[in-house]
């Protein structure tokens, strides 16, 4: 198994992130929620998306949920970038 990516929430964009999460990669999110720093696992195992939060999974059973779990969650990018998805962290 690869290294989980570290990125922080907003340095990709959503695409670029489901695009990490088909190559097989754990993406992991640092995201500030209420003055604290906390990390948010995603992943995709048998067709099935995972948020791994520190409080609760959530599972997502489409590429489309997923996409919408990233964006309303804030831990992509409003925009798509032309960025190297295996770039960075």
């Amino acid at each position: 198994m690869t290294e989980p990516l570290r990125i922080t929430a907003g340095e990709r964009s959503t695409e670029t992130i489901l695009e990490l999460l088909e190559d097989g990669y754990r993406v992991v999110v640092t995201l500030e929620t209420l003055g604290s720093e906390h990390e948010v696992t995603l992943r995709v195992d048998g067709g099935i998306y995972y948020c791994d939060t520190p409080t609760r999974l959530h599972r997502h059973e489409s590429v489309e949920e997923m996409r919408t779990c990233i964006r309303n969650m804030g831990y992509a990018s409003d925009g798509d970038t032309n960025e190297s998805p295996k770039s960075g962290s």
